[in-house]
């Protein structure tokens, strides 16, 4: 009888564990599900709320036979934006040659900078406290002496919207370097590691979070930066970007036209966002807790 039992026994081991895989399987769908729902729910919830607002703009306009020199309906901005897409998106091209060009400048200054802050206490004394005042200066307050002094109006702008996105990445940078685990540092020096394998495994890992954080805030400055820039600046003809699009509609009391410029500025720096994010994501989304999806 006991022999009986325990082959009783053996044999429905394995059927409770074949019991017990399809509802491990059946689980992991339910979280690939509810994964899938939520990512859903993050695109359609705000396109619903959106699509709602211009409903609701375009309807307010025609009920109440609003002038287009005064608002114009989300159709007709859209109609503009077609009808001036040969003007546009040159202007729009030449934004974002701008915007990429100073947000790049900010990463390479910023990211250098912010390791011979860490590096060298000397050059953080001398360097940060100027570094603080070219953040807290309006960039509209000196971007007119930057085009006195710069003879090329494109260098001009790139050196404003440099300016606006160079402390985020370098703030955010410094943090994240002297952020490191003091206990982690001790170990490196008590293994004799040297500065350049100090730097790689145990600095940049820790300073890569802050730095992706700030590289999300310095590209909607860059931005700004640009477009504040070509506000003051004045410039007008092909070579310019959005904001003389907008000052030439303003001038010409075409408020269609502004707003399709304008749209086209909130369409790039939404773009702008959305990839650096998902730049975050890949980054960090396998190590660090930031970016991590914790299951619910």
């Amino acid at each position: 009888m006991a022999s009986t039992s325990i082959t009783e026994t053996n044999a429905a081991a394995p059927l409770a564990d074949a019991d017990a895989a399809p509802s491990e399987a059946s689980l992991r769908a339910h979280e690939d599900r509810l994964r899938r729902r939520e990512s859903l729910l993050r695109i359609a919830v705000p396109a619903a709320i959106v699509a709602l607002l211009l409903l609701a703009w375009e309807w307010t306009v025609r009920a109440n036979n609003i002038p287009h020199y005064i608002l114009p309906a989300p159709s007709l901005v859209i109609r503009t934006l077609f009808d001036n897409w040969d003007s546009l998106s040159s202007a729009l091209w030449f934004t974002v040659k701008l915007t990429l060009l100073a947000l790049a400048a900010a990463i390479v200054g910023g990211v250098l900078l912010a390791i011979a802050f860490a590096l060298f206490k000397w050059v953080e004394i001398g360097l940060f406290p100027i570094a603080v005042i070219l953040q807290v200066t309006p960039i509209i307050a000196i971007a007119p002496l930057i085009l006195i002094y710069v003879s090329s109006t494109t260098a001009a702008l790139l050196l404003c919207a440099w300016i606006v996105a160079f402390f985020p990445i370098l703030s955010n940078t410094v943090i994240g370097l002297k952020s490191a685990d003091s206990n982690l540092r001790d170990l490196f020096q008590l293994y004799k590691a040297s500065p350049w394998q100090t730097f790689r495994y145990l600095l940049a890992p820790s300073a890569l979070p802050y730095f992706m954080a700030g590289l999300k805030i310095a590209g909607g400055l860059s931005l700004i930066g640009a477009v504040v820039a070509e506000f003051t600046a004045g410039t007008a003809g092909k070579e310019t970007g959005l904001a003389s699009r907008i000052l030439e509609s303003s001038f010409r009391t075409e408020i269609p036209m502004m707003f399709a410029a304008l749209l086209l500025v909130s369409l790039l720096g939404i773009v702008i966002f959305i990839v650096f994010a998902a730049l975050s994501r890949v980054v960090l989304g396998h190590w660090h807790e930031s970016e991590m999806r914790r299951e619910r």
